[in-house]
């Protein structure tokens, strides 16, 4: 029988193609091992939203993700999924996003009737700082960082818009400039009562009024990071006893995931 070397080379391609696919599927059953202990050790549902830049190894672009409807959608199947008194452990990872997916997910989050801990690792600003305003615990690493939630009207603060129009006389103001002001004034207003409106699941009113104005008014650029010190002044009730649990699952997210949200998709009743 005749050696052919072009089978070897052959084999050797395949085995180089379906590599990275063994791999994820490793990364996939070890994230739903540890989710899996996590929620038996917590006896609650845990739910994660991580997102990532990463750099593709081939071409060499970044991937930014964001928190958008498909997000949304899936978290919301996952709070559906799980009984009123379960409680919620929420795992947020992400720059922000899209408003209205990020208030759909705090405001079913808020009327949850068990307990909701939000974990920060990391990062979660803007969307997910509002977010983590809807439960009822954020725990955060000792140098995770929320953010200010002051609306953003394309690459305009919406408050520094409203600056102009109070700075400027009416008659030097352009018509599109004055539009934005409308949409502006609209933006921030809506915002606080996002705000004042989800955290009255554990929050007086006023402190909810309190917290509103801070994260709304412009007093920090949109991209400060608010530390978990900052957090705590300002009324937030903020932890940082981060379970090791959790910082063991976010180094399982080396690279973009399908998708964004993660959970073990069966009904979760309290026994």
């Amino acid at each position: 029988m005749q050696f052919d070397p072009m089978i070897f080379f052959w084999i050797f391609l395949i085995i180089i193609a379906i590599q990275p696919i063994i791999r994820q599927k490793l990364l996939e059953n070890a994230r739903m091992k540890l989710l899996a202990e996590i929620e038996k050790q917590r006896g609650s549902r845990v739910i994660l939203l991580v997102h990532r830049q990463e750099t593709m190894s081939f071409l060499g672009f970044p991937i930014m993700r964001f928190i958008d409807i498909n997000d949304s959608e899936e978290v919301l199947r996952a709070i559906h999924m799980t009984d009123d008194d379960m409680p919620i452990d929420l795992v947020v990872h992400t720059p922000g996003g899209l408003a209205i997916a990020s208030t759909q997910i705090a405001r079913a989050l808020s009327k949850h009737k068990g307990k909701v801990t939000v974990f920060v690792p990391h990062y979660a600003m803007s969307g997910g700082t509002l977010i983590a305003l809807s439960a009822d615990e954020i725990v955060m690493c000792e140098h995770a960082v929320l953010g200010p939630l002051d609306p953003q009207l394309g690459q305009f603060p919406a408050v520094s818009i409203l600056n102009v129009i109070q700075k400027k006389p009416i008659n030097e103001i352009d018509d599109s400039t004055l539009i934005l002001a409308d949409q502006a004034e609209k933006a921030i207003r809506q915002m606080k009562e996002t705000i004042i409106e989800i955290m009255s699941r554990s929050h007086p009113e006023e402190k909810a009024k309190e917290v509103a104005e801070k994260l709304v008014s412009g007093k920090w650029t949109h991209d400060y990071p608010i530390s978990a010190e900052e957090a705590k002044e300002l009324g937030l009730p903020v932890s940082t006893a981060m379970p090791k649990e959790i910082m063991l699952l976010m180094n399982l997210y080396p690279q973009p995931v399908r998708q964004s949200v993660e959970y073990i998709p069966v009904r979760k009743s309290k026994i």
